[in-house]
């Protein structure tokens, strides 16, 4: 958002030196404190009699939108690590434009990014991973506009999906929805034991749109899928445990911790293997037959023949170190 305000202040007409620029940078990045700028020593205007005077100026206020998602890259021996957080507290993260945006954003900077490995999922706003959909900006949309915010929130949770490196939700707190559908997006999902899942649109007369009714299914079974969605009804950690909804289920507030020693150990791994991996499970899953999908567990495994990385491998094993995989 941008804002104009007009200030009446002493400055300098001489824009081309260097000092009154460097007066005038100051003064524009002093968002808070609307005031004139110093008034020259009594010798420098002496020196300089016309060359301050009083003026009518107008300054551009650049009033930047805080990101409701935010990347971070993790260092060190944690390299290769990125956590894509989500952090809209005042809504408890409910999926607005603005959000859909961002994640949208994040998504394409992780998948341009050679030296990304792991994702991590998160929420910066305790007690809540994502409350769904921002229905009171929905309120406002007419059909048309509600149908293609669906489409689109569908098509990046499936761009989230379709990352060709391992993603981990981080679930403490709620996960409701979209925020349910997201993290069925991912390829692991961690849960804390206060968190709470639901799919509560039927009550909203209408039916989970971001993939929910296809991925649900595919993780817990038919059955139990069409149970929870038909009754919206929530669920804790540890019956998504039983029903095989999150890998781990810890006590609460241990949730990242317990995803960030599984992305490490996934980190530790041949990069490219672990892509190859994730393709051949995740595109020999869509096969009707088995043999169609053996075909594709081929493809994956002759990519990795002639790779630096698995000669690095043998060697590292061969030599008893660890080894250093390039992802070459």
């Amino acid at each position: 958002m941008h804002r104009f305000r007009s200030v009446l202040c002493r400055g300098t007409l001489n824009c081309g030196s260097s000092s009154s620029n460097a007066s005038a940078a100051q003064f524009l990045h002093n968002s808070r404190a609307w005031r004139c700028l110093p008034h020259p020593p009594a010798p420098a205007a002496v020196a300089a009699p016309c060359q301050f005077r009083l003026f009518f100026c107008r300054t551009l206020i650049l009033q930047t939108v805080p990101n409701v998602v935010r990347i971070e890259k993790l260092s060190d021996s944690d390299s290769g690590i990125v956590d894509l957080k989500l952090e809209r507290a005042e809504a408890k993260n409910a999926i607005s434009k603005e959000m859909l945006r961002g994640l949208q954003n994040a998504i394409v900077e992780i998948d341009n990014d050679s030296s990304a490995k792991v994702v991590i999922v998160s929420s910066s706003i305790p007690r809540v991973f994502c409350a769904g959909a921002d229905l009171k900006e929905r309120r406002l949309m007419n059909t048309s506009e509600v149908e293609h915010f669906v489409n689109s929130l569908r098509s990046t949770f499936s761009s989230l999906e379709a990352l060709s490196v391992p993603t981990i939700a981080v679930i403490e707190g709620a996960a409701l929805g979209g925020g349910l559908e997201m993290a069925l997006s991912c390829d692991l999902r961690i849960c804390g034991e206060d968190a709470a899942f639901s799919m509560p649109e039927t009550g909203l007369a209408i039916i989970p749109g971001a993939g929910g009714t296809q991925r649900l299914p595919r993780i817990v079974g038919r059955s139990l899928a069409k149970e929870l969605i038909y009754t919206a009804r929530r669920f804790g950690g540890r019956e998504a445990l039983s029903m095989g909804l999150v890998n781990y289920c810890v006590p609460t507030g241990e949730a990242y911790t317990k995803a960030l020693q599984i992305a490490r150990d996934i980190n530790e791994k041949g990069p490219l293997a672990i892509k190859m991996a994730k393709k051949a499970i995740d595109e020999g899953m869509l096969q009707v037959d088995l043999a169609s999908a053996l075909s594709i567990e081929e493809e994956c495994y002759v990519q990795l023949l002639h790779s630096q990385d698995r000669l690095e491998g043998l060697a590292a094993f061969a030599e008893k170190r660890k080894p250093k995989y390039a992802g070459k």
